[in-house]
């Protein structure tokens, strides 16, 4: 994670000219350079603009300057750069401000089930910049994101990076969680009841606690084979397991049967 972090921190930005188009790439020449040749670089099409386009020559034309952010060399070490991390310089500097770890506040704007849209405090006009992927809303299980929040619901998350390339900050609601599976981990070897939450194909998952669901494999579920788990259990019906494993770097918690369903 941490890696994939550095990858998106903003680049340094650049001065450039347009000199032409490559396909769909823009060709520029750096007018910033000391000494030397101005240097050749090319802005790929997916970080020509924010705005939706047919062809980038709809938005630049030869001889234009531009400010444009490092993002990496490729193709024989040609310098990549991307116009659309500097387009609206209000939003970029709003961007900037954040490091990872800050508390901000905001209000959700749009919930869909892969995450959840935040106009975080303070940002441009206009612009919706915070968004929260599905698995940094809760540690509980959930099957939507709208079971943890709501439209226009007002919340405090944690900034896990902001990038100006894509014009949002990534927040979490998780990180200002306590995490339940800290308070969990001395339950190794305690068999518990629980109820059946979600059933696919290579086992079960089980309810131990609020905010705690362990996996219960397939093979411990019969001492003969079947093809699929809900041929034995149901979704909602009680079963009773032994904690075997608690995985605090994975998060998750590994469980094996004892007893079988519970259908009394």
């Amino acid at each position: 994670m941490q890696s994939l972090i550095n990858q998106l921190r903003p680049g340094a930005v650049r001065t450039a000219r347009v000199t032409g188009f490559e396909g769909a790439d823009v060709l520029v020449q750096l007018v910033d350079a000391e000494g030397g040749k101005a240097e050749i670089a090319r802005i790929p099409r997916q970080e020509a603009s924010m705005r939706r386009m047919d062809h980038p020559s709809e938005l630049f034309e030869v001889g234009q300057e531009i400010n444009a952010e490092e993002i990496g060399r490729w193709r024989e070490g040609q310098l990549h750069l991307s116009a659309r991390a500097c387009e609206i310089p209000a939003l970029r500097s709003f961007l900037l401000a954040f490091e990872r770890g800050q508390v901000v506040d905001g209000t959700v704007s749009e919930v869909h089930n892969f995450g959840v849209f935040v106009h975080v405090d303070g940002e441009p006009d206009g612009l919706c910049t915070g968004f929260i992927r599905g698995p940094d809303l809760t540690w509980g299980w959930i099957n939507h994101p709208s079971e943890a929040v709501e439209v226009g619901q007002r919340i405090t998350a944690e900034v896990i990076i902001a990038e100006t390339r894509t014009g949002q900050v990534t927040l979490s609601l998780k990180a200002l969680q306590d995490d339940p599976l800290i308070r969990f981990a001395d339950q190794v070897g305690r068999v518990l009841t629980g109820p059946i939450t979600k059933i696919v194909p290579f086992g079960v998952f089980v309810q131990l606690a609020p905010d705690v669901v362990g996996f219960l494999h397939l093979s411990e579920l019969a001492d003969e084979p079947v093809e699929t788990p809900d041929k034995l259990v149901d979704e909602g019906e009680l079963i009773t397991v032994e904690v075997t494993e608690v995985d605090l770097q994975r998060h998750r918690v590994r469980l094996s049967a004892t007893g079988g369903a519970d259908r009394s």
